[in-house]
């Protein structure tokens, strides 16, 4: 990302105009302002292997422009910030995982985060690392950490969008010797920094809000400490995770839209935690952008954006599943950030310790008004 001031992007300039610009090339005359994707198994590599392309496992021009954009957004601030892209976010997750921890090694892992980390869990303990789980909220991580060599935070978390004070989790663990990787995903860097904050790691699938159209699946790694983003290097080269040129290059056409869609979702999202909140039954909506969120304090301190993703629970399985099917503007679907919105009975996975009410939403660019009003509707006819 060193190269954003030859480029011409402003030091100060705002969301807007970073996602419209990160990652660009310096023009050429005739040349399309982003090149296409570069399909490449091999590259032309005559004596010496020294240039920055020569195997299609390890380098990709795509992959570079993409890179540096995410970086842009990741630590506009900061020189030296060195991201990965991978096929997926879990790709990108095992990477810092099992490039930083050996067996005997301890992680600190939340017991409330995404659902597939239970398998995570299974495979580090299998190669002998210890693992110990606490809950997001309240900072409970800390009460685990003595002797850990690796902290992973997920803040908010999903699906239960509790939020954890990231630096005085990172100052704890850097005092106890340990690194600090954040799962940026809900947030997306537009809502959240965490190397600014101190991580040593910003870790997000790209498949959510950051390309925002339910067709890419990416991932990424963001670090700053030299050796330790080699060791994550390699993981990728040894396993091969790494995502196709079509799939950076349409990541990287979709930043140009990410300021406003983020904009218009996080609007829209506080606007339909209102109305839940405001609806004659208890649901017990979560959303860190209402004020009267118990996550909301510690989020408005590092926050910049609170996130497209409202959680709330019907009373009973049956009553869900018929507010879900009453639905006519949101796709009963996995996954979240996308301009379409979606919503799920989250327990249906069985991985996530949520009633079988539980309903998590990711709220798209549909107009407010008319998705407030389907959401309300759906409440209505469900009830009945």
């Amino acid at each position: 990302m060193s190269d954003r001031r030859a480029q011409g992007l402003p030091s100060g300039g705002g969301d807007g105009t970073r996602a419209v610009r990160a990652g660009l090339p310096e023009p050429v005359k005739y040349e399309p302002t982003l090149p296409g994707p570069v399909f490449a198994a091999h590259y032309h590599l005559p004596g010496e292997p020294t240039g920055p392309y020569t195997y299609g496992r390890d380098e990709n021009p795509t992959w570079t422009h993409l890179e540096r954009a995410i970086g842009e957004l990741e630590a506009p601030a900061e020189d030296g910030v060195e991201t990965l892209v991978f096929a997926s976010g879990m790709a990108a997750t095992s990477s810092v995982l099992f490039s930083q921890l050996r067996a005997g090694d301890a992680v600190v892992l939340p017991s409330d985060g995404y659902q597939a980390l239970p398998l995570v869990r299974a495979q580090l303990e299998a190669y002998g690392i210890e693992v110990r789980t606490a809950p997001t909220g309240g900072d409970t991580q800390l009460g685990v950490l003595d002797g850990a060599k690796l902290l992973w935070i997920e803040t908010p978390s999903n699906p239960g969008l509790d939020v954890c004070d990231i630096r005085r989790l990172v100052s704890e663990a850097h005092a106890r010797g340990a690194l600090v990787a954040v799962d940026n995903t809900l947030a997306t860097p537009l809502g959240q920094r965490p190397l600014e904050l101190g991580a040593d790691f910003s870790v997000a699938s790209g498949t959510k809000q950051l390309t925002g159209h339910g067709d890419v699946l990416l991932g990424y790694v963001a670090g700053r400490d030299a050796e330790a983003m080699a060791a994550v290097r390699r993981w990728r080269k040894i396993a091969g995770a790494i995502p196709g040129p079509m799939e950076a290059w349409l990541a990287h056409r979709s930043l140009a839209t990410l300021h406003l869609r983020v904009e218009r979702q996080n609007a829209t999202a506080l606007a339909v935690a209102e109305a839940l909140r405001d609806w004659p039954e208890e649901l017990g909506v979560r959303y860190p952008g209402l004020p009267d969120d118990p996550s909301h304090l510690v989020a408005s301190r590092q926050m910049r954006r609170y996130g497209c993703v409202v959680s709330f629970t019907l009373p009973t399985r049956a009553r869900a599943e018929r507010f879900l099917d009453a639905l006519r503007l949101v796709d009963d679907a996995t996954s979240f950030g996308g301009v379409r919105s979606t919503a799920e009975r989250r327990g249906r996975w069985g991985g996530d310790a949520v009633p079988e009410g539980f309903i998590r939403m990711s709220v798209g660019a549909e107009d407010p008004e008319d998705l407030v009003a389907d959401v309300l509707s759906a409440l209505d006819q469900s009830a009945q």
